[in-house]
């Protein structure tokens, strides 16, 4: 499985249906993960850029992109970032591959 950051912020009609109809969007987004064998680890709305944090374990990067089209073509959001998260085990993996990558910088 991997995880992924979701960053969505909403469209003007998205927040204005919610302010209309308060509901729990974490029950809405947690069958569209399930149902392509992933979890729904959390669900958090936030200030500034982005209106909701939305952490998801999912098989892999086309269960992630099915998601992101759903969930933009659904025109609630005005905005979504996904980052990938890599857990502690594989990038200290990585720190010790790139150690001996025998990468050189420019030179002037």
């Amino acid at each position: 499985m991997a995880r992924y950051m979701i960053q969505a912020s909403y469209s003007t009609q998205g927040i204005a249906d919610l302010v209309s109809n308060p509901q729990d969007r974490a029950a809405a987004v947690r069958p569209l993960v399930e149902g392509l064998g992933g979890k729904l680890e959390s669900f958090d709305y936030c200030f500034g850029e982005f209106d909701a944090v939305v952490i998801v374990d999912v098989p892999n990067n086309v269960a992630m992109a099915t998601i992101a089209m759903a969930v933009g073509a659904s025109g609630s959001t005005s905005s979504i970032k996904t980052t990938v998260l890599i857990p502690m085990e594989e990038a200290m993996q990585a720190m010790r591959q790139a150690g001996g990558a025998g990468y050189r910088p420019p030179s002037a």
